[in-house]
């Protein structure tokens, strides 16, 4: 984050910020980024107006900074966005006492906009998954991981991130289950079913030797070089699979986790227990689902009903 145009005490609260959400939030680089990148424009429109420190922040302040963006065209969300960074910064800041007062307080800002997932049909899914099986039967190594993160992500509706971070123990193959370590590095058991069993026990006894070098660890999925998988590598495989579908606008992996839980609800899973398994902390994010399984419900009535 450039802070050399901002006034010193500002400039030191936005680092000091950036080390908070960094070590004691344990929040990811992309998060962290999205952060600061808000806090330093919020600042830059405080010093614009002759603030110093962080008591020249107002609530007025917040109110011209968001009032300024929306007249710029931001989204709804990402304004709600913005306010609730605003809200964590003020109230570190306060923890901090570099502020006597928290100003966002009585921040108002619009309610994120709750567009509805791009899900996958089940027999969509089964395209996807006999055709990735196809090719690990004639491929290589890639091709035995490609089908078991794909098995894995439906399996489990877990993260890229949360995918790329695994490592082999993290599986316990006898009650097929999953640690994942999620955001604010909280643990949760996912199971998982028998396909992504059998896929992820191919990828392990066949495909993961092949790769295996000295630096590879304990990772789970490894790339073709013997490392790590990273995000970017899950997200490609993922797009081109569902490229190759040609008839649904879902793309990438959250499309997968959209569609596990989705069809999690469509099959009478609670509510409660779909949220545990994504790793939701709130019950409120979870319910988009089941706005996605009425819409479906509806779709499928009024094709069907002869007088819909």
């Amino acid at each position: 984050m450039d802070t050399h145009d901002l006034p010193p005490a500002l400039a030191d609260a936005a680092r000091g910020f950036g080390r908070y959400l960094e070590g004691e939030r344990a929040r990811s680089p992309h998060t962290v980024r999205a952060y600061l990148s808000d806090v330093q424009s919020l600042l830059q429109v405080a010093a614009a107006d002759g603030a110093t420190n962080l008591d020249g922040i107002e609530l007025s302040t917040l109110r011209r900074w968001l009032g300024a963006q929306s007249e710029a065209g931001m989204s709804r969300s990402t304004l709600a966005r913005r306010a609730a960074t605003a809200r964590s910064f003020t109230s570190w800041a306060v923890r901090e006492e570099l502020l006597g007062s928290d100003p966002a307080l009585r921040l108002k800002a619009p309610k994120r906009e709750r567009a509805l997932p791009g899900v996958l049909h089940q027999q969509q899914v089964l395209r996807v998954v006999d055709q990735l099986k196809a090719a690990a039967e004639d491929g290589g190594p890639l091709a035995l991981r490609d089908r078991a993160m794909v098995e894995l992500l439906y399996a489990t509706g877990v993260r890229v991130g949360e995918l790329a971070g695994m490592d082999v123990d993290d599986l316990d193959p006898d009650r097929r289950t999953l640690r994942v370590v999620g955001k604010g590095n909280k643990e949760r058991t996912v199971p998982y079913g028998l396909p992504a069993a059998v896929a992820v026990d191919d990828w392990l006894r066949r495909g993961r030797p092949a790769l295996v070098v000295t630096g590879s660890g304990p990772a789970l999925f490894l790339g073709a070089r013997g490392r790590r998988v990273d995000q970017r590598q899950v997200r490609t495989v993922v797009k081109d699979v569902l490229d190759a579908l040609g008839d649904t606008a879902a793309t990438g992996p959250h499309a997968l986790r959209h569609s596990a839980a989705t069809h999690l609800l469509d099959g009478g899973a609670d509510l409660r227990a779909v949220q545990e398994i994504l790793g939701h902390s709130s019950l409120a994010t979870t319910q988009i689902y089941t706005h996605v399984s009425v819409d479906r419900l509806r779709q499928s009535y009024q094709q069907a009903h002869p007088r819909a």
